[in-house]
């Protein structure tokens, strides 16, 4: 028989490293409708379900008739199982239960041992603490003489507790005679309601230590979580690649010394309307065509929206995601869980393959979670790296014109291996788009701005003896004027210098010098 007992509960044996070692006994503590019971009540389920380990329900507050309300709710046909004898519901009260622990033949002991238990939950220790208090009862002895009956009957028992932070003095002894210690939490944020699951110890094994998501989910009870930075992280051993991948244009292709490296991760940083999704479609779609299954994380744009936009511009989504070469993962920024929507990727990845990502886009993240952003894109980054996926992280800029900064939570640069900066710039009185990558690993880019339009096909690059000759009423300057897209904001000049340098004439004394608004 295995030395672990798999809970059942999804996600949490992934937690626990596959289970929790069998005779623990566990104590889970937390708030009112944090999920307690129904946390044990899927222990008690799953283990009789699909672990063949028949086990039974201690409860002191709720009568077998709402649990098994309680159970359909979650598709769990409780009710069968309690008439094949593999689970069993006890409604007793704090007193007798003692009672029985204290007498030598109990008859509760003798009904564990009939049916077979492998399982007990009892729900829950408050009940049975403030009863012994009431009635100037021993308590911490009789805990000590319940953990160890149970211990010598085989089971591995399940408490449930009321954790209220007046009483955690009372309770701390209490917790020392547990082994496996899980705390719940309940929050709201935003007028949204957050649970959490952290496993504070458990003897005699390892699990991963922080605070995950917890979800109570339909058709399926509690739902843990995984915390996203404790996915497993960079080594010495990461996988590296020679092999470039196009963005989709030879042009940016050369500025970037040949395209992007196979594994590696670039920023697309600018402001609305400068072209990011664009890019990234035309990134994906050329991938596709050199045989690469492609994900494009939208939390932008509903996928709908997306394609219609995308067609326009000649590029035809819906085909590549029915051949199941595409795939577009929406998710509300409204209702964004970072653990949850890792999670989501997660399993699409690796059960489809995927190879080329783009999360469009990144600003979603810092708006749901400023707190927790960079550790999280952090853990995004490490976990395609490893798996030598191509990824694309778009950011939307709060900078109209230049760029003195990706993000302040951010920083940018250490995140990724490539930078593409995508803005406008002021030329006179018109506002044009210019690219510059001011970074790429490995590689020696090209240290130029350069301007470009969008049109059929994505972005296009402009050439500079193009560039100057767009229709205008009033002269325009060279776009070879302008001067950088790595400042807050261009340099501009009055009306008088603009018309004067447009027609090549003389600068005239009396006109105003360059300055550069502050």
């Amino acid at each position: 028989m295995s030395a672990l007992v798999r809970t059942g509960i999804v996600g949490l044996d992934e937690v626990m490293h596959g289970g929790i070692p069998r005779n623990n006994n566990l104590l889970v503590e937390g708030p009112p409708g944090s999920g307690k019971t129904t946390l044990g009540l899927g222990f008690i389920y799953h283990g009789a379900l699909d672990h063949d380990e028949p086990g039974a329900i201690v409860s002191f507050e709720l009568d077998p008739a709402k649990l098994l309300r309680d159970a359909v709710g979650f598709n769990w046909d409780l009710q069968g199982l309690i008439d094949q004898g593999k689970i069993k519901i006890i409604q007793t009260s704090p007193a007798v239960l003692l009672s029985e622990f204290r007498s030598e033949d109990g008859a509760f002991a003798a009904s564990l041992v009939a049916m077979g238990a492998r399982r007990l939950l009892i729900d829950g220790l408050t009940p049975l603490r403030l009863y012994a208090e009431a009635h100037d009862m021993p308590f911490r002895e009789d805990v000590h003489l319940l953990i160890e009956g149970l211990t010598r009957l085989g089971v591995t028992t399940m408490v449930t507790a009321e954790k209220d932070e007046s009483m955690t003095g009372v309770l701390a002894h209490e917790r020392f005679v547990f082994d496996t210690i899980i705390s719940l939490t309940r929050e709201e944020n935003r007028r949204r309601v957050q649970r959490r699951l952290t496993v504070l110890k458990s003897r005699g094994q390892d699990f991963i230590g922080g605070s995950h998501t917890m979800r109570i989910e339909p058709g399926m009870g509690v739902h843990v979580y995984r915390r996203a930075q404790s996915r497993p992280l960079g080594s010495v051993h990461q996988p590296t690649s020679e092999e470039r991948l196009s963005t989709g244009s030879l042009a940016i292709d050369k500025m970037m010394d040949g395209g992007i490296y196979k594994g590696s991760v670039t920023l697309v940083s600018g402001i609305s309307g400068t072209g990011k999704t664009v890019l990234s479609v035309q990134f994906l779609t050329n991938a596709i065509k050199d045989g690469h299954k492609t994900l494009l994380v939208s939390l932008d744009e509903h996928p709908a929206q997306l394609m219609r936009n995308a067609r326009s511009l000649g590029f035809e989504l819906q085909p590549l995601v029915d051949a199941g070469d595409m795939f577009i993962h929406y998710e509300s920024p409204l209702e964004l869980d970072l653990d949850v929507h890792f999670d989501h990727i997660v399993k699409l990845v690796e059960e489809h393959g995927i190879d080329c990502v783009v999360f469009d886009s990144i600003a979603v993240y810092e708006m749901t979670s400023r707190g927790e952003v960079a550790d999280y894109l952090y853990a995004l980054a490490t976990y395609f790296k490893n798996r030598l996926a191509t990824t694309l992280f778009n950011y939307e800029s709060p900078e109209l014109l230049g760029v003195s900064q990706i993000s302040e939570e951010l920083k940018g640069s250490h995140l990724v291996d490539n930078i593409i900066l995508l803005n406008y710039v002021e030329v006179s009185t018109v506002l044009r788009r210019a690219i510059m990558v001011p970074k790429v690993r490995g590689s020696r880019n090209m240290q130029v701005t350069r301007e470009y339009t969008i049109g059929t096909g994505g972005l296009l690059l402009v050439d500079e003896s193009d560039s100057e000759t767009q229709a205008s009423a009033v002269p325009q300057l060279p776009f070879s004027s302008y001067y950088g897209l790595l400042s807050r904001s261009p340099s501009r000049q009055s009306p008088v210098i603009e018309e004067a340098l447009a027609r090549g004439a003389e600068m005239p004394e009396s006109a105003d010098l360059p300055t550069e608004r502050p």
